[in-house]
Parts: C-alpha cells; structure tokens; sequence
C-alpha cells in the first residue's frame, strides 16, 4: 500500500520503518511540512491508501478534517482530541470513509484492557482502586489517552470512577498500573512497555486492517481480527 504517515517523532518514525519493512511504500511529514494539514489536499493524498497520524492533540483535529474531505481512510494513534470524538464520528460517517483510532495500538495494552474488565469487580467487594500511569518527560498530555480508557473501562464495569496519577520522567516509554487494595490484600496490573515498536507494528497492521472498509472504528474492539 501507499501509507501517509503524519509525524516525525518516535512513534512516528518507527511506525514509517516498521511499514516500510512490511512492503509498503511510505510518506513521512512533520510539523514543518504540514502546518495546519496544509499537505493534506485531495491532489496530495490522490495516491494514498491510508494515512497514520502520530501528531499533537493541537495538530490531530485539522489533520482529521482535511483527510475526511480527501476521502481518505485514517489510522490515529495520537490522543487528546477524545472531547471531540462525536463531532468526528457524524464527519467520519457522512463521508463514509474509514476511520480507526486507538489510546494504544500495543496487543499487550488491549489484553490490559480486558484483564482490568474483568478484575473491576473487586470494586463491588470493598476495595479501593487508583490508577498510576508514568511517560517520558516530553509527553505533552495527561493523563495518558491509555490512562483515560483504562479509567472508562473500568467505569463502565463497576461503575466507579477511579483516580489517575501522571508522572512525566525521564525517558519512560509507558507504565500503566491498575491498583485494588483492601484491608485483606492488594492487586497489582501492570502493563510496562520496553519500547514504541509494539505500538508501531500494532498502528501499522491497523492501517492493513482498514484499507477496504467505511466506518468509524476503535482499535480495543478490533485488535483480534488483524
């Protein structure tokens, strides 16, 4: 395929080589050569199958819009923007595009996801949950958009809404950690990526998935069939 990616940072970066090593043919824009999704014309995009966007919250939304227009089919892995997500949705469907976004495109992650689905229902036998989630210094949102689905999934499976706590230090890739304690014991989950490739390799069999399809998807609910 022909593959757009949107974003020169490590991500990014490691997502245009991971492509590249799968055969495909691939595009890498910055900040620089795309202010505003001023690259994102029709004419531009004619040859390309799926874009991948590894951007900023600030960057995310134009780069949407304009490829929503191209009528090109779009692979988001930054966070963010998630206030937004209905508007998106109605623009995604009445173009009838094809759209897929995840808060992580790590397999490890979305098996998390499902472990602390089923592991929410401490909650409803006293105990006490909290959140904890740790990134790179130059990580520009928090919590993390994997931080914030962690806390809806385990909302929407007991209906209680846990506390998160962001650390930003030094270089780290990604700690997440799911904490139940009680006066009897506690229950530590903890998902610790050793580096971006995961996530990589996850956004660009996303884009692999997504090249024929119309509709607006998450990747937490579609992992399975890539």
């Amino acid at each position: 395929m022909n593959l757009f990616v949107l974003g020169r940072g490590k991500t990014g970066s490691l997502a245009a080589e991971v492509a590249r090593e799968r055969g495909h043919t691939v595009r890498v824009f910055g900040a620089s050569e795309n202010a505003r999704g001023s690259a994102l014309t029709p004419e531009k995009l004619r040859a390309t199958d799926v874009i991948l966007d590894f951007t900023t919250p600030d960057a995310v939304l134009h780069h949407i819009s304009a490829c929503i227009q191209a009528k090109k089919n779009m692979v988001v892995g930054t966070t963010g923007w998630y206030s937004e997500m209905a508007r998106v949705r109605q623009m995604v469907e009445a173009a009838g595009t094809g759209f897929l976004y995840g808060a992580n495109f790590s397999i490890g992650v979305n098996l998390f996801f499902e472990v602390a689905h089923t592991a929410a229902a401490a909650l409803r036998h006293q105990y006490f949950g909290q959140i904890f989630e740790r990134h790179h210094a130059h990580k520009k949102d928090a919590p993390s958009g994997t931080a914030a689905a962690l806390q809806r999934i385990v909302q929407e499976a007991s209906s209680h809404e846990l506390e998160i706590i962001s650390f930003r230090e030094g270089e780290v890739v990604g700690m997440h950690e799911l904490i139940f304690d009680s006066p009897n014991d506690t229950i530590y989950l903890c998902h610790d990526a050793k580096s971006r490739r995961g996530f990589a390799e996850g956004a660009v069999r996303a884009a692999e998935w997504l090249a024929d399809k119309k509709g607006f998807y998450d990747f937490k609910d579609v992992w399975r069939e890539l």
